[in-house]
């Protein structure tokens, strides 16, 4: 069925139903700019997604700041911000989805728990320093750093809130007479030249941060926006009760010329030795109740006599749930400080983000202790005997597993407890075909060597819905909330996931056997080899309308799809890997990357421009497609591995044995593998190697011995 939509000016204009291919599940939060809706990706992960107001999408001033909003958010990296998954920024409502991170702001944090204690202090400051080092290479700034605009998330705070932020290289610019922040966390040149702010400035607002983490109010404070403006601008900041060994850092923090400030950089090595009580130790913020709130603080000082650090009470800057940020005062400055309209934007909210960023190093440069536990279990199911590896899906609370005589089992990722187990008498030795899949709510498995599709409530194991799909041969496929399937006659069945139900069924235009992929982008495309060409389409999941279908020359598949653009390996008669093709679908072009030496059976995973590339006999390549240029190759002696597996700066792999092996992908080095696995039956051979998965700084992974595992993945030369 067609994403249905609400317009108009209504009340109920501002709940549509979907955002682009995404269905919006829950109301998370209300801004002054938008909504803030739950959402799930086609994979299953929770998604922040937020609609703006119908009066903003009429703005013309308001969609370039939106437009500029995404791309400022879409250009730094996920290791330290909530990243950009989807979004349009010219539908009727604009909308952005991004990853659901849980975790309080530091705002929510300090009003409900007081102060930060010292060590916690310079965890914080080390990590808010990574952040802006991050942004700050992007060609970023932020200019809107504050308590409510920081999460403390399990690996360490996560910047959000781009609504501000302007690119090095942006056109568009802040209107005349106007400026965009919040008064306490801004620096002196947003008051005084805002055309000329850079990165100078979010240093500055770290420093009013830490003033406020470690006291409960900021450097600069008084119940009228317009004499924090006047302090900020004239007066030397209160630093009463900031540690002693961290005065002098943020002193130089909140200095009044951008050019006395130190840089990220700076921060970062001089945090390194500022005590020798420096605890590595990640921040892992308390556990927080279901229904609680977070607030943050809106701009009042403290009552005559009222001792630093109490303050009075505030007003909800954010939602617990989705760090949603609401509108803040508007203040209109006096013209001998500045004529300024200071609006607060409601900006990226926080996300989960099932394939979070694994951090190489710490603060200090060094590998980082986790309290994390590396655990491993054998996955059996009750009285029913099982055998073979396991093949696994990645959820932020559960792991759900496959195994031949195991139909379904759920895992806890956090120290490999089994939830529940289904057992599945009836199998065979090629049961396994594919891992589980999270769609419409349910956990859908493949068994009986692919012949019989079945649905399971994903928290109990329970059978909700089943399905014989013999006559389809394989072709199977999830988008979203939608199955697709595909018949020896090459007509396509849509069925509702939720509920089995058939939504559509007909043929694709131009495709005979389509076999479909989708990559979190709501969209199913399909692809038919014929005569050395290849077809390849984008289909509507929910419709089976086609939007667009381009032919191609040469044997394709496709590997990855993100941003606009498809890449797929060229192989040849011999099925030797010889090139990348890379199609960006807005204009329509089609680039050839030629390999060196072509590759025997390659599997392929994409990483921004770069392709990853490991081959039979364990060659592994790294090319550039934008550059063309080959990164690197190393060869990894693993002569029959997994496909692939990228996150953040590691590419991680399985070895026929069980190993896992990890590889930096800057320069193709081996950091680090695990011991084999391969159980009793060592002469015996799986048929299919799953990929490990990764996720918040863990590295999940199965053997042939019938094992699941997890290691630390900030340290993998301590597997």
């Amino acid at each position: 069925m067609p994403p249905q939509r609400s317009t108009g000016t209504d009340p109920e204009a501002e709940h549509p139903r979907y955002a682009g291919q995404y269905l919006l599940e829950a109301e998370l939060g209300s801004g002054g700019m938008g909504i803030v809706h739950l959402a799930r990706s086609a994979s299953g992960l929770r998604l922040a997604v937020k609609v703006v107001h119908a009066e903003f999408a009429q703005d013309p001033e308001f969609r370039g700041r939106f437009k500029q909003e995404v791309a400022a958010a879409r250009r730094v990296s996920g290791a330290f911000t909530a990243p950009v998954v989807d979004a349009d920024p010219e539908a009727e409502h604009p909308w952005m989805a991004t990853l659901f991170i849980p975790g309080p702001t530091l705002a929510g944090h300090v009003k409900r728990n007081g102060a930060l204690p010292p060590a916690r202090l310079r965890h914080l400051m080390a990590g808010l320093a990574e952040a802006l080092r991050d942004i700050h290479r992007a060609g970023v700034v932020h200019r809107d750093l504050k308590p409510s605009n920081v999460l403390l998330a399990d690996d360490g705070p996560k910047v959000i809130d781009f609504g501000i932020s302007r690119p090095s290289d942006s056109e568009l610019r802040t209107e005349t007479g106007k400026l965009i922040g919040t008064p306490p966390f801004m620096a002196p040149e947003q008051f005084r030249r805002p055309r000329q702010v850079g990165p100078a400035a979010d240093i500055f607002a770290l420093g009013s941060v830490i003033v406020h983490a470690a006291t409960g109010s900021g450097p600069f404070d008084s119940d009228s926006p317009y004499l924090v403006a006047y302090q900020v601008v004239h007066d030397e900041p209160d630093l009463t009760g900031v540690p002693d060994d961290l005065l002098d850092l943020v002193a130089r923090c909140l200095a009044k010329e951008p050019e006395d400030r130190p840089t990220p950089d700076d921060l970062m090595t001089a945090l390194r030795s500022v005590s020798a009580s420096y605890d590595t130790q990640a921040f892992i913020p308390e556990q927080r109740t279901g229904n609680e709130r977070e607030s943050a603080p809106s701009v009042k000082g403290r009552s005559p006599g009222q001792p630093r650090g109490e303050r009075p009470e505030r007003t909800d800057d954010r939602t617990h749930s989705a760090a949603v940020k609401r509108s803040g005062p508007r203040w209109r400055l006096p013209a001998g400080i500045a004529t300024a309209v200071l609006t607060v934007a409601v900006g990226a909210f926080a996300f989960l983000s099932g394939s979070d960023t694994p951090t190489p190093e710490n603060h200090a440069g060094q590998p980082s202790k986790s309290s994390f536990e590396p655990w491993d279990v054998e996955l059996s199911a009750h009285g029913v005997k099982a055998a073979g590896q396991p093949q696994c899906t990645y959820t932020p609370h559960k792991l759900y597993c496959i195994r031949a005589g195991m139909l379904a089992t759920a895992v806890d990722p956090a120290d490999g407890e089994v939830l529940w187990s289904r057992g599945d008498p009836g199998w065979r030795s090629d049961d396994v075909t594919s891992a589980p899949v999270l769609s419409g709510g349910l956990l859908h498995v493949l068994s009986r060597g692919g012949h019989r599709l079945t649905a399971l409530d994903p928290a109990t194991g329970t059978t909700r819905w089943s399905r014989d799909v013999t006559r389809y041969d394989g072709g199977i496929a999830h988008v979203g909330g939608v199955v697709l399937l595909t018949g020896r006659d090459s007509k396509v069945t849509a069925l509702d996931a939720a509920t089995g139900k058939q939504m559509w069924q007909h043929a694709i235009p131009g495709q005979s056997l389509p076999r479909f992929s989708s990559y979190g982008d709501g969209v199913a495309y399909a692809v038919t080899l014929a005569g050395g060409q290849t077809r390849v389409a984008a289909v509507d999941p929910e419709t089976g309308a086609m939007s667009w279908q381009r032919r191609m020359d040469n044997s394709l598949n496709l590997v990855g799809a993100h941003d606009g653009v498809l890449w797929f390996t060229s192989t040849n008669t011999a099925q030797y890997t010889e090139a990348i093709v890379r199609y960006d679908i807005a204009d329509r072009t089609v680039r050839r990357v030629e390999l060196r030496f072509p590759l025997p059976g390659a599997q392929a995973v994409v990483q921004g421009d770069t392709v990853y590339l490991l081959a039979d006999g364990g060659a592994l390549v790294a090319m550039n497609t934008k550059t063309s240029a080959q990164v690197w190759r190393v060869e990894t002696s693993v002569s029959w591995a997994s496909a692939p597996t990228v996150a953040g700066h590691r590419l991680y792999l399985t070895a026929a044995d069980g190993r896992l092996l990890a590889v930096d992908t800057a320069h193709g080095t081996l950091l680090g593998q695990t011991k084999a696995r391969l159980g009793d039956k060592r002469g015996s051979l799986v048929n299919l190697l799953p990929a490990p998965l990764a996720a918040n700084n863990k590295v999940y992974s199965t053997a042939p011995d019938g094992s699941l595992f997890a290691v630390d993945a900030r340290d993998p030369s301590a597997w």
